[in-house]
């Protein structure tokens, strides 16, 4: 996909409407599709990007930025190594922060709520959906432990290519599928002054309330 013309004049644009609680869906999910199709529309790469925030057992945060690869029962998805630093973290403190930031337009969108893995089926689903060489590929990479080199990491690739002789990948047990399902969702759009928007959408059973909070 190309890169985006000048986004000045959208960005204007949407500063200058901000965000008003009278036109906010009572979903947020709603409003974040809308958020996301602007972004992917307007041709910005990885548009899906998510930053997700995790936390080991004491509490020390690490970030990484993944890809958003559909919902599962309401949930943002998002696919790794379970032996990875993000996937061992979320294992064992089951909690995240995911942001999505479209800076030329002025926008984020925060969610945060509780993780649990995709079942298996899920997981496999997914997995074969992807193109060859990126299945061989998670099976190929210990992610997030040191390597000697990353031609040991291609010959590892090719290793396990060769060995396959054309046969389909099989997902290994240690990839899969993690599923943020929101609690909290935040919208910030950037407006003149410094004095931007921002929404904030709290779970509560199964409706959401809506509240605005200082810049």
């Amino acid at each position: 996909m190309p890169e985006p013309a000048d986004l000045r004049p959208v960005r204007l644009d949407l500063m200058a409407e901000g965000l008003s609680e009278a036109l906010a869906p009572e979903d947020p999910v709603e409003l974040f599709d809308e958020w996301l199709a602007g972004a992917t529309g307007l041709g910005m790469h990885n548009a899906n990007a998510m930053a997700i925030a995790t936390a080991d057992r004491r509490g020390r945060p690490s970030v990484r930025n993944v890809l958003l690869r559909g919902r599962i029962d309401g949930g943002l998805a998002f696919y790794t190594n379970y032996e990875s630093q993000k996937g061992r973290e979320l294992i064992a403190n089951p909690v995240a922060e995911a942001l999505f930031s479209w800076l030329p337009l002025e926008r984020q969108v925060r969610f945060s709520g509780p993780v649990h893995r995709a079942t298996p089926e899920q997981s496999d689903a997914y997995f074969g959906g992807r193109d060859r060489e990126s299945r061989i590929s998670a099976i190929a990479s210990d992610q997030s432990r040191e390597i000697p080199s990353r031609d040991a990491l291609v010959a590892r690739h090719e290793e396990i290519d060769d060995g396959l002789r054309g046969a389909d990948p099989v997902r290994p047990d240690h990839w899969g599928g993690f599923v943020l399902v929101p609690e909290r969702i935040e919208f910030w759009q950037g407006r003149e002054h410094r004095l931007h928007d921002r929404l904030v959408y709290q779970r509560r059973g199964d409706a959401w309330s809506l509240t605005r909070l200082a810049p």
